[in-house]
């Protein structure tokens, strides 16, 4: 909040940049040294590295740590492996025992090359919840920025360019991927959750839609043959709509480094 990276009008291009590493990151090959997921990941790094010393003057770093500090970095990466997991099973997606691990050491190597401490890594699923927890605990209390960010997370889906010709479908669908998300995000956070983020309960009707059509794709039509392979082409084509709708007018992509850091790091 404080970069302004998500503020009004920027939101979803912020949250865009970060589906675009995402995405980066998870494709057939990815991580590999000198891939698309593999460079954007030393950016974020970078970048990391940028924000701790911009704010280091006026930071009160004996009460807070880093603005970037290893817990935080340590909790988010868990909000991408283990809490990913739970979010899946959750909406009825079917994961096996050995796509849990690989997704967990993948995001394990992930954080290591993003320069998570190395006694914050680890690609035990179990480990990891904990972790979280104690993360968790150890945090203080919801902040005005906490709700902001809420709150303008989940206004930037309904200015994501879903392409529809008609101006009334556009927005009709922008209010409808608005309204499900805050729908499924009520199951996930509660009634309390909701009211600390200051956001108002809806029914859960998004998540009777996610496991139903979850279901017939991941329990049914997936365990067919070649199901997977079907999974995956239609995952690519959800992720290239995602990113699509989130960059309108404009292609994907994550912000450049100032150009004094990239001569810097150079």
């Amino acid at each position: 909040m404080l970069t302004g990276g998500l503020t009004e009008g920027t939101t979803l291009r912020r949250l865009g940049e970060t589906t675009k590493w995402t995405h980066a990151v998870t494709r057939a090959g990815g991580m590999r040294p000198g891939a698309e997921g593999w460079r954007l990941t030393v950016h974020v790094r970078a970048m990391h590295a940028l924000i701790n010393a911009r704010f280091a003057p006026r930071w009160d770093t004996e009460r807070w740590g880093h603005p970037v500090n290893q817990a935080d970095q340590a909790g988010t990466l868990g909000l991408f492996d283990a809490t990913l997991i739970v979010g899946c099973l959750g909406l009825g997606v079917r994961l096996t025992r050995a796509q849990r691990d690989d997704l967990m050491h993948l995001w394990r190597y992930v954080g290591w090359l993003m320069g998570v401490a190395p006694e914050w890594l680890t690609d035990v699923e179990d480990v990891r919840h904990r972790w979280n927890h104690h993360i968790l605990l150890a945090a203080a209390g919801q902040t005005q920025a906490g709700r902001d960010l809420a709150r303008l997370t989940l206004d930037a889906q309904a200015e994501r360019a879903f392409g529809h010709r008609s101006p009334a479908a556009e927005r009709l669908h922008q209010r409808y991927e608005r309204a499900r998300q805050a729908s499924i995000l009520t199951v996930f956070m509660g009634k309390d959750g909701m009211r600390d983020l200051g956001l108002r309960m809806r029914f859960p009707w998004g998540l009777l839609l996610a496991l139903a059509s979850n279901t017939v794709r991941y329990r049914l039509l997936g365990v067919l043959p070649g199901g997977r392979r079907r999974l995956e082409a239609h995952g690519a084509r959800v992720q290239d709509r995602q990113l699509a709708s989130m960059f309108p007018g404009s292609a994907a992509a994550v912000a450049h480094l100032p150009r004094a850091t990239r001569e810097a790091t150079t």
